[in-house]
């Protein structure tokens, strides 16, 4: 294991901010961890684990501990065989492994089940903290356990997913009393042989009537999906950003409704409670932040997805931050609504 000192934590994360951490190690199998938590105990330092970090930022003042970089790698497929049925896969995969990556070799392989996934950055290990979801797939309708290291009883541990705690767009990894508790090493996913059936999300619906296409592969939706977000959303290894920054908001009907008597034209996804889901694009870019380049913060709007903050030149994580108030406040002023950002900020 090989500790650097002194790292710049702007170049562990695709937003590019952030402080200095006092030391930082890459971790490539179990044995690196416990090497790297031994060392971390004996100097006292509190220790933090991240993947690709498309999905974090950090605060100006950095880390004064040490800050573990997932790269395990591993992947592996399980097939259940009954009677010459080769319809149910697990799959393995390792959380160091890039999430998109993994999703390709599934759809070479014919699978179906998270090929609507495809594009999202980051590693694998960072999909069931975020219960990452797109195109009407998420993580949790796919995953089968989880297995991690558990900083509570120091040892490794298997989670099955009717214990991860899953909602929209999140878990128990990343809210709650169990947040920072376990380091995940892999995931397992239950993938089948075959072909995804419709309706699908309506925008990769249209997508799909708009060019005639009718033979749903899992490639010809993978390929659907890569065509949409090469179109709205920007490379994050080209553009410094962390994809979406608010996750949409869900709101009682009641609420819904009086927003609706102001602005007939606002979107809405019902959901099965009762509850309305509100698209927070559309909110910010109704709150005036569409294509916005501010001055001020060095922050801005993707001209094609308001919802997704660029970092043309800022310098400092506080310049994020402020812009972020800056939106918020709009459309807490405009539509009473409080939006919730999605990237995590460290530590």
């Amino acid at each position: 294991m090989n500790v650097l000192n002194n790292v710049a934590l702007a170049d562990y994360t695709t937003m590019h901010l952030g402080g200095t951490a006092a030391h930082l190690a890459e971790i490539t199998n179990h044995n690196e961890l416990l090497s790297a938590l031994a060392w971390a105990d004996q100097q006292q330092l509190p220790v933090i684990m991240i993947g690709g970090g498309s999905n974090i930022y950090w605060k100006d003042e950095g880390f004064q501990g040490l800050v573990l970089v997932n790269r395990i790698m591993k992947y592996e497929d399980f097939r259940e065989d009954f009677a010459e049925d080769d319809t149910n896969h697990y799959i393995t995969a390792g959380a160091g492994e890039n999430w998109d990556s993994v999703v390709e070799r599934t759809v070479k392989a014919g699978l179906t089940g998270i090929e609507c996934l495809s594009l999202v950055p980051g590693t694998v290990g960072a999909t069931p903290v975020q219960n990452v979801g797109a195109y009407g797939q998420e993580i949790a309708q796919t995953l089968v356990s989880v297995e991690a290291y558990d900083r509570q009883t120091k040892q490794f541990t298997t989670i099955p997913t009717v214990d991860c705690g899953f909602g929209y767009r999140t878990s128990r990894f990343k809210v709650g009393p169990d947040k920072g508790r376990f380091f995940i090493m892999a995931v397992t996913l239950h993938l089948t042989k075959g072909n995804p059936m419709p309706p699908f999300y309506q925008t990769l619906q249209n997508y799909l009537d708009e060019r005639s296409k009718v033979d749903y592969t899992p490639q010809t939706i993978r390929d659907a999906v890569i065509a949409i977000r090469t179109s709205k959303l920007p490379d994050v290894n080209l553009v410094s950003n962390c994809g979406s920054f608010f996750a949409n908001p869900v709101v009682e009907s009641s609420v819904f409704d009086e927003l609706q008597l102001q602005y007939p034209t606002i979107p809405k996804w019902p959901q099965e409670d009762g509850q309305i889901k509100v698209p927070a694009a559309w909110l910010v870019e109704n709150a005036g932040f569409k294509d916005v380049h501010d001055a001020e913060t060095g922050m801005a709007t993707w001209p094609t997805q308001a919802l997704v903050f660029v970092n043309e030149h800022a310098r400092t994580t506080a310049n994020l931050e402020k812009f972020k108030q800056k939106v918020q406040a709009a459309v807490k002023q405009k539509f009473g609504i409080v939006l919730v950002q999605e990237p995590e900020i460290l530590p």
